[in-house]
């Protein structure tokens, strides 16, 4: 008589595991600890003890997994988000694996305050076994964009780049002319800044700016090339106050605002929630969590501060607007706690928007 066993299959994005009856003996799941040169993998077999860790060439792996699946198992990895992007784990998809990347996380649950890329693996695999075992919170799972969600999202992230190139040169050219004494206007390297500079600036000083001008106007040139093909992908009519430019990084960073179930999952991705430690009777906060998209974070802080110009009669911005409007009588840290809870609420109803939830007039937007 066969023997079956239940277990629960789940895909890469973490949904409610749906119960599906397969024969013993055919589970493997590997923890995998990525670097450049080697990949590091323990591997447990069913519920069996997790085998010594294995050392594979960044080449070797996949072809391994893929004998793996004709011997008739069912291969699920499990690895860290790394600066290696989303190719492997893509690859593995493609020859019908299931992988899962995590948010990277301290593995030493023991404090044992001993580290290495087999202890990761093997931590990895430990947390893996208890995921498909139904306990959803011991991987921390990402959403992996699509191709085309990543091609989109780096127009922006590239013209971020490029900008805080330019900021560099810009201050390495100020620098320069105040630790002379002489005239530094924050444009200086523009033509009608340059003009007046040119007749002021002894030669010695004029020839070592002009090292830096030609990358200058050459960057300022790839960024209104880069800023005009973000905001050809605008809306046509958006509310006052909300750019194109910042509509489209808020969305191309949020990737699909169809991922969010409710508000709570939306807070939480833009790190803008507030921290807290607390133990017992005592309870102390902390300042935002920070977790989730930095690019995300800044992008909506920045649109904060437009809306308290623009749109006062929103309805986060008109609960702050004692503490956010000009002139008003408030400490810096409370201005910025204040612009938080604008920016957290903000991302809120962006995504309240996007999928039909709300319209901008009952948000009070004009």
């Amino acid at each position: 008589m066969k023997k079956y066993t239940v277990f629960h299959s789940v895909t890469a994005a973490p949904a409610v595991a749906k119960s599906k009856v397969m024969r013993s003996g055919s589970l493997l799941k590997i923890g995998l600890d990525i670097h450049r040169e080697k990949f590091v993998a323990v591997a447990q077999y069913d519920h069996a003890t997790a085998r010594p860790p294995q050392h594979f060439a960044p080449a070797e792996f996949v072809p391994w997994v893929e004998a793996r699946l004709r011997e008739g198992f069912q291969v699920h990895v499990v690895h860290e988000g790394c600066g290696f992007g989303y190719g492997l784990y893509r690859a593995l998809l493609e020859a019908g694996a299931s992988c899962y990347v995590i948010a990277p996380q301290k593995l030493d649950e023991a404090n044992t305050r001993v580290k290495t890329d087999g202890r990761d693996s093997h931590a990895l695999c430990l947390r893996l076994d208890r995921y498909l075992a139904g306990n959803k919170n011991s991987l921390a799972v990402i959403r992996v964009p699509s191709e085309e969600e990543e091609r989109a999202r780096h127009w922006g992230r590239q013209r971020e780049q490029l900008v805080h190139h330019r900021q560099k040169l810009e201050a390495q050219g100020r620098s320069l002319l105040i630790d002379h004494g002489l005239p530094a206007p924050a444009r200086w390297w523009r033509p009608q800044s340059w003009s007046r500079l040119d007749k002021l600036l002894p030669v010695w000083i004029l020839s070592h700016l002009e090292l830096y001008r030609p990358m200058l106007l050459a960057l300022d040139q790839q960024i209104r090339t880069l800023t005009a093909e973000l905001e050809k992908a605008a809306p046509v009519a958006l509310p006052k106050g909300m750019g194109a430019l910042s509509t489209v990084v808020i969305s191309r960073e949020i990737c699909d605002w169809q991922r969010f179930n409710n508000r709570r999952q939306v807070s939480s991705y833009t790190g803008l929630c507030p921290g807290e430690y607390s133990s017992g009777a005592k309870r102390v906060g902390r300042s935002i969590t920070r977790h989730g998209n930095s690019r995300l974070r800044a992008a909506l802080v920045e649109l904060a501060w437009r809306l308290v110009r623009y749109q006062p009669g929103y309805h986060a911005v008109q609960k702050r607007l004692t503490v956010l409007a000009k002139g008003a009588r408030a400490t810096r840290a409370h201005r910025k706690k204040a612009i938080v809870a604008v920016a957290r609420q903000l991302a809120v109803d962006l995504w309240r928007l996007h999928t039909g939830r709300c319209t901008p007039a009952v948000l009070g937007f004009k």
